[in-house]
Formats: structure tokens, sequence, C-alpha cells
């Protein structure tokens, strides 16, 4: 059964034009976001004025700073209760929930508060990264366009759409990437009308990126000899699947953290506070663990990182996002995902190497599988995934390991994790989320 969706051509060309100009939009707030997290970065942890981007896992700080978090999280917190609760999360879940009960309309408020948030919240020192908030606020501005030009419930879905995917391509320069997460998380089906005004978008916004000078990949790859032969492919294909199980244990205990943060008896306003002193705790400890860290992540895939380094990282990286997530702040999980598969692909290459000394297994590129397959067992989004490793890191290699390495995460997602993390909070207040894409047709008359 094909959805009936009456699509009006002179609208299609409407919905194109705007596409370019939140485009633009979308990739001006996404350099604000990160000009904001520096900005905040640098106040918080240094008490100068600048929007020089540090990276906090370079220094040791008191102990005096272990309230730093702390001090963000009420910031958070009190951000949350008097100006809008649905700036609390990571962002994805928010804007998936708009699109299927609130006909994709988002607050106008949001698109200051939810990046604000955020970079107080990162700057602080909280282990997140900034696409979770700036897919939000992309959305967030589409939707506010959608709403003042009067746009059918479905024409908005495809600008709250555009507004994610320009902001995901300005944070990471991965232009076909978002538009996948678009059909794989945000609008549900496979259709040139749904999608062409993604494409514009990205597209507006990967110019933007490429004219500003940045050319570079995001997350460089080391150089690899060899990528792919008879012994290593069955390896990362059980790289893959192990990545997977831990995805399955990552997204599980997030909201297990959560629910005993219910059940506290004081007002989830303060939970925040309590989440940025373990993050303060886990920081002075491990300075990595502070702050987006995409560092740590270049490190792993340029075979920097060693084996008791990376098992650290990864420790320590997971106990303060997710007790500092599931208290209820601001920030996006994308970033730590990467962290995490990125540092289990290091540990992982360490194993391989024991256990097949000679097959050639490397540490770059199971990280780079890792890396991917994390995020695909975290959110079934295996073709965003997998394009996003080639994007992200640059790499014209790695195909064959990344198809069956996030195939191997996702069969292990499927079968022993109900919903995604981007999805267990929406479907647990009720709201079906789907799991299919479908066409937009004309049904016969």
């Amino acid at each position: 059964m094909y959805k009936k969706i009456e699509f009006d051509r002179k609208k299609l060309i409407i919905l194109c034009s705007l596409a370019a100009l939140i485009g633009a939009l979308a990739t001006l707030v996404a350099k604000v976001l990160l000009l904001s997290i520096a900005f905040f970065t640098n106040l918080f942890w240094f008490q100068t004025l600048s929007t020089h981007r540090v990276d906090l896992g370079e220094h040791q700080f008191p102990v005096l700073y272990i309230f730093i978090p702390v001090l963000g999280g009420l910031i958070v917190g009190l951000m949350a209760r008097y100006g809008s609760k649905a700036i609390r999360g990571h962002g994805i879940p928010e804007v998936m929930e708009n699109i299927l009960t609130k006909e994709s309309k988002i607050p106008r408020r949001m698109t200051l508060l939810k990046p604000l948030s955020a970079a107080i919240s990162i700057g602080s020192g909280g282990p997140f990264g900034a696409e979770g908030p700036i897919i939000a606020t992309g959305s967030s501005l589409g939707s506010w366009i959608g709403r003042h030009f009067y746009f059918s419930e479905y024409e908005r879905k495809i600008l709250l759409a555009v507004g994610a995917a320009a902001g995901m391509t300005a944070i990471f320069g991965t232009p076909l990437a978002a538009v996948f997460i678009c059909i794989e998380l945000l609008l549900f089906e496979f259709s040139a009308k749904s999608f062409i005004p993604v494409l514009i978008a990205v597209s507006t916004a990967h110019a933007i990126r490429l004219a500003t000078g940045h050319t570079h990949a995001e997350f460089p790859i080391g150089e690899v000899a060899e990528v792919v032969n008879g012994e290593n492919i069955f390896f990362y294909f059980m790289a893959g699947a192990v990545t997977g199980a831990v995805a399955c244990i990552v997204s599980k205990l997030v909201f297990v953290i959560e629910d005993l943060f219910e059940k506290l008896p004081i007002h989830w306003m303060w939970w925040p506070m309590i989440g940025g002193l373990v993050v303060g705790i886990v920081g002075y400890i491990d300075p990595r663990s502070l702050g987006v860290g995409y560092v740590n992540i270049t490190n792993a895939l340029q075979g920097k990182l060693l084996l008791v380094p990376a098992l650290t990282l990864f420790v320590f990286k997971f106990i303060s996002w997710s007790i500092s997530l599931g208290s209820g702040t601001s920030g996006g999980t994308l970033a730590p995902l990467l962290t995490f598969g990125s540092s289990l692909g290091v540990v992982l290459s360490y194993v391989g190497h024991f256990i097949f000394p000679n097959a050639g297994i490397s540490p770059e590129v199971t990280a780079l599988v890792c890396m991917s397959s994390m995020f695909s067992g975290s959110t079934r989004a295996v073709l965003t995934s997998t394009i996003f490793a080639l994007e992200v890191t640059g790499t014209h290699f790695g195909v064959a390991p990344l198809l069956l390495g996030n195939s191997a995460a996702y069969l292990i997602s499927l079968f022993f994790l109900k919903e995604t993390i981007m999805t267990e909070k929406i479907v647990r207040r009720g709201i079906h989320v789907p799991n299919e894409y479908f066409s937009v047709k004309k049904e016969a008359p």
C-alpha cells in the first residue's frame, strides 16, 4: 500500500529554492555553534575570551576544576526548566518525534536555545559532539520557514530534513551521508520529490564549507598498505559483529542510567549537575574524556593510539558520556559513538594481531570499521554509517570491510536490541517509529 501524497510541481521548485537558503543559513548556524563551543571552552577552562579551538585532552587541570562541568550542568538545567524542556537530550530523537507526532512543527525558541545549551554543555567539558544539536537546530530552522510559508505537513517535513542534512554537512563535510541519514532516520522514504531539496541543501552547505577553507577530511586516516586479503576480511567482519554487540550494551546502559535518574527524589533540573560532577571527576582522571574530543578519533584512525590508552579512553569516555547523557543534559551522541568505535577498533586490532599474526590486520582499517559499525549498531542506519565513514575520513578504500562490518553490526543489533539509541525514548512514549522505507506515489483512482 503506497501513501497518497499530492505534490504540486510549483511547490517543489519553491522547496528547492528554500532548500538552498536553508543550506546557507544552517551552515552559518553550524559555524556559530562551533565558535560558541570554543568560546565557552576558553571561558570555562582558561578564563579567556577567545574562539580559538582547544583540545582539553592536552591539559591537566587543578582538582577544583571538576566543578566546571557542574556549573555547566546547572546552567543547562535552568535553561531547560525555564526556557524549553526540549533542549534536553541529543537532538535527533527529538527531531524524529516532531516529525512523527507534531506535524514537523518545532518551537522557534529551539533555534536559539538548543545550540546555546549545547555550546555551554560541551564548552564546560561535556563529552558530546556538536552534530546532534546542529541537526536539531537546522531542523528547527527548516520547520520555522515551513510554517511561515504555509506549507503542508509533508512539505514541512522535507524542509525540516533539509535543515538537518545541511547542518550535518556543515559540521562534518559529509553531504552524501547527510542525505542518507534523512532517508533512514527522518523521512523514512526513498522518493526523488523528497530528497531533491535535501540534495540541493547539502550541496549548498558543502560548497560554502569548501569555499571557507574546510577542504580537508574531518578525520583523516593514516596510510594503509593493504586493506583486504583472504584472511583479514573475515576478521573485519567479526570486528563489526563484536562492535555491534558492544553498541547494544552501550545503548541499553544509557537508558538504564536514565531510568535511575528518574527515580531520584529531586527535580530533573538538578540532574545535569550530578552528571556534570561525574564528568568533572572522570575528566580529572583522564582529560581526554572532556569535550568533543575529535583528536581522539583521528589518533585512532592514524594508528597513534596504543592498546592501554585506547582501552582507558573507551572506559572513561563511556562512563562520563553515559551518565551525563542519562542526566538529561544537552549534547550530541555521534562523536562519542565514533570515539567508542575507533578506540574499540584499536583494542580489537591488537587482539587480532595476537591471534592471527600473519593476516595483515591493519589497526587503521580496524578502527575505521569499528567506528562505522558502532554507528551502525547503535542506529541501524547501515548506508549512512558506511558512506559517513568514507566521507569523513576522505578515504577511497575500505568499502568491503565497512559493508561487512556494518552488516554484522546491524544483524547483531537487530537480534539483541529491540529499539535503537535513536528510537528507544520515542517508543517509550507510545510513538510508533517506522522501520522500513516507502515510496511516495499516487494511488490509482
